[in-house]
């Protein structure tokens, strides 16, 4: 799915930002106590460092909320002026209800209307698509998005293949019409036929739980890193060049990427393939992991915080995503400022 935005001359944008982290740090050298790896290998296979993994009893709504104020704090608006709160997980609180219902009830936002929306990494993206489609739409006026995963809790921890790869956080915007700026197009993708390559098998439908599903940890996440690998390399590239073409631009009329964090090698092929100059790319996976639907975000309120990201900056952002899903959307930002000082709170 590909679409131009402000095709009607309806402006849409980010009106504010907002992250927020665990404030646990974990180590590669922790891992390694762990599982047969070294700081070494893993900074050399994914460019990871540190990772924050959310306590016991933290669900994904209650790390959102922090994100989710600094946000609607940027944007300077109160929760009760939301027509929509979307929340971008795949991480619940609960199977059901929605985690956005929680959310929303936390900050006070009334009877608001509100889903979770379910793409992985690609979540956010996904989630912004639908805040402009509803405004563009006049569904809403005003949207909260929120990307919050907390992966930590579905890792076998005695899988390298998974558990170096992962950590947790929360970003969270504001989408509303602006005056200036805004986003320029969509593009979205999902292949089904690789759905399996990266999953949890048990707890839903197919396979309820049960003594012999946990016995069999087929509650914890199982991935094919080679071929989300080959995929993901592939996609990033792939899905940056789509959304650029609708819009009639080139990755050099790009001034910052905000690619999905999920491994520096990804990062740094589509980077290479498309040309765009190191200094325009976004890179904090060293520091933070894989943290799903919250990585873009993340990236959004640091890079506001340090000025790479400034009103009338053409913006990029691609994810990659369980599904398997990808997803491109291109914007010029507005005057959007950081809600948190600190980049990410944790």
């Amino acid at each position: 799915m590909i679409a131009r935005a402000a095709a009607n001359g309806l402006k849409v944008g980010i009106r504010g930002i907002g992250a927020s982290v665990p404030s646990r740090i974990v180590s590669n050298s922790e891992i390694a106590e762990l599982v047969e790896t070294s700081d070494e290998w893993i900074v050399e296979r994914t460019g990871i460092r540190e990772r924050r993994v959310a306590e016991p009893g933290v669900g994904a709504s209650e790390l959102a909320v922090p994100a989710a104020r600094d946000a609607l704090r940027a944007a300077q608006v109160d929760a009760s002026s939301l027509d929509l709160v979307i929340v971008a997980t795949i991480t619940p609180d609960m199977p059901f209800p929605a985690t956005a219902a929680f959310l929303a009830d936390e900050l006070g936002a009334g009877k608001v209307a509100a889903y979770d929306l379910q793409a992985g990494c690609t979540g956010f993206v996904y989630a912004l698509s639908q805040a402009y489609g509803s405004i563009a739409a006049g569904l809403a006026k005003r949207v909260l998005v929120v990307g919050v995963d907390l992966l930590t809790k579905y890792l076998d921890w005695h899988d390298r293949g998974t558990c170096v790869l992962f950590g947790d956080g929360a970003g969270a915007a504001v989408v509303e019409t602006v005056g200036e700026g805004g986003f320029l197009g969509f593009e979205l993708g999902n292949d089904g036929s690789h759905a399996d390559d990266l999953c949890v098998p048990a707890g839903g439908t197919r396979a309820p739980a049960t003594t012999a599903t946990v016995d069999q940890k087929l509650h914890t996440m199982r991935m094919n890193g080679r071929e989300v690998f080959k995929f993901a390399t592939r996609v990033m590239v792939t899905s940056a060049e789509r959304v650029l073409g609708i819009a009639g631009m080139q990755p050099e009329d790009v001034d910052l990427y905000a690619p999905h964090q999920a491994n520096k090698r990804i990062i740094d092929h589509a980077v290479r393939q498309l040309g765009i100059p190191s200094e325009r790319v976004i890179l904090n996976v060293d520091r933070y992991g894989n943290t799903s639907a919250a990585s873009i975000p993340i990236c959004l309120a640091e890079s506001l915080r340090n000025g790479m990201l400034r009103p009338g900056t053409t913006l990029l952002m691609t994810g990659v995503g369980t599904g398997l899903s990808w997803g491109s959307a291109l914007m010029v930002w507005g005057d959007a400022v950081s809600g948190s000082h600190d980049g990410a709170r944790g």
